[in-house]
């Protein structure tokens, strides 16, 4: 069985807002080798459109040579998106319908290495489910005083174990956890 891994980049006062983390080569670079190992990733509406814009060829191109390698695993990976209100996705994507549930248990029944899967309203629902199998949190050495906040409402404690470190040159630090 292919696990399920969640991945976010947050402040250390909590915040999830993709707009003020401290991007560098290291952190691409290392997201980047990430998200190459999963088979696939699996994001909500509002990730996945977030990504296509920004990361679809040709918008990235116009980013520094750094983080090329980066942009070009997120607009190669296949893409499995959760929503009910898109019409239609492209993008090396396909919709994932039906009971949230089985449809992820049906994709990590699948041989490969692993799923990834990010943002804030699809991990909560993943998580609620117990479904997430490894939890990254890279914390960003800055305090920002605003939200979002991830895990915002969660119904129940989940208790994790922490299994891996990785210190960043930025000060940044990649935590990895698993459901104990």
């Amino acid at each position: 069985m292919r696990p399920l891994r969640y991945s976010i980049n947050l402040t250390l006062d909590g915040c999830c807002d993709h707009r003020v983390g401290i991007p560098d080569e290291e952190l691409h670079r290392y997201s980047a080798e990430i998200i190459e190992r999963a088979d696939a990733l699996i994001f909500g509406r509002v990730i996945y459109q977030m990504m296509e814009v920004a990361f679809r060829t040709p918008a990235w191109e116009a980013y520094p040579a750094w983080m090329h390698p980066f942009a070009q695993t997120i607009d190669a990976a296949k893409k499995y998106v959760v929503s009910s209100t898109l019409e239609r996705v492209d993008w090396n994507a396909e919709f994932l319908r039906g009971d949230l549930r089985a449809a992820v248990e049906q994709l990590k029944r699948e041989p490969g290495n692993g799923l990834y899967t990010g943002g804030v309203m699809l991990p909560m629902a993943l998580a609620e489910l117990g479904l997430i199998d490894e939890f990254e949190f890279i914390v960003h050495p800055r305090i920002v005083g605003h939200g979002p906040a991830i895990f915002a409402g969660l119904s129940k404690h989940v208790d994790l174990k922490l299994v891996g470190r990785k210190d960043f040159a930025s000060g940044a630090v990649a935590l990895r956890y698993e459901p104990k």
